[in-house]
């Protein structure tokens, strides 16, 4: 990490960075981020969850619309942009019908999640184990991930770094001007490619190791206590 860093823009995570344990956003995280938008630093949501719901929250939060959604499979560089996607959902979609099967046969029912909203990936609940899963379809040209939150198959290659590396080119910036936040494995690719990367508290072991920084505090808590730390480092617009 740089001795004195210049921050131009936050990335973020959501469930499990700016909420609390119980998945509620916090209200202080909230605040936090308002506040760097309101000095002109741009603000980016990093998430596994569809479009739809990114462009809801980030006008309820109050950010540009500027987001990662999917785990990396589409981005949006703001209110009135196009949304990219940056994978092919046709192969995760056949994936999932596989798995249906599969595991119908078990007498086991998969609970997807989103599914005609999500153009990427494709997201069940985690009703299944994952080994599992990865083994069925270990012919299939996807991947498994599990965000804690729940078990997404995706093309190859898409991730949220990936997405971040893009998204950064189309605002003019470089990821190493970003100060990242996350607590998942997912958001290891994010936090590495930013300048500086911050885990909170109740992060993942792996993303911890990962991080310039772990937050003494948890979820939200651990969001406010990463952005007070380093407010002084964002360059005003």
């Amino acid at each position: 990490m740089p001795s004195s860093p210049c921050l131009r823009g936050l990335v973020t995570d959501i469930d499990g960075t700016i909420t609390d344990p119980k998945r509620r956003i916090h209200l202080g995280a909230i605040n936090a981020i308002r506040d760097l938008v309101d000095k002109g630093t741009p603000v980016v949501l990093a998430s596994g969850n569809t479009s739809c719901f990114l462009d809801a929250i980030s006008k309820m939060i109050g950010t540009s619309g500027v987001y990662i959604g999917e785990n990396g499979g589409i981005i949006r560089s703001g209110y009135g942009h196009d949304l990219i996607l940056l994978g092919d959902g046709e192969p995760p979609r056949r994936a999932f019908d596989y798995l249906v099967q599969v595991f119908n046969d078990r007498g086991v029912v998969l609970e997807p999640y989103s599914i005609p909203y999500r153009f990427v990936d494709v997201a069940f609940a985690r009703t299944v184990h994952v080994p599992d899963v990865r083994e069925i379809l270990r012919d299939h040209p996807v991947e498994v991930l599990d965000t804690g939150f729940a078990i997404h198959l995706h093309p190859p290659g898409v991730s949220k770094g990936e997405a971040f590396s893009h998204l950064a080119t189309l605002m003019g910036l470089t990821t190493s001007d970003f100060l990242a936040v996350g607590d998942a494995e997912n958001d290891i690719d994010l936090l590495t490619r930013a300048g500086i990367g911050i885990a909170v508290a109740n992060a993942h072991p792996d993303l911890a190791r990962s991080a310039d920084r772990v937050t003494e505090k948890e979820y939200g808590d651990g969001f406010v206590e990463a952005v007070k730390e380093y407010s002084r480092y964002f360059l005003e617009r």
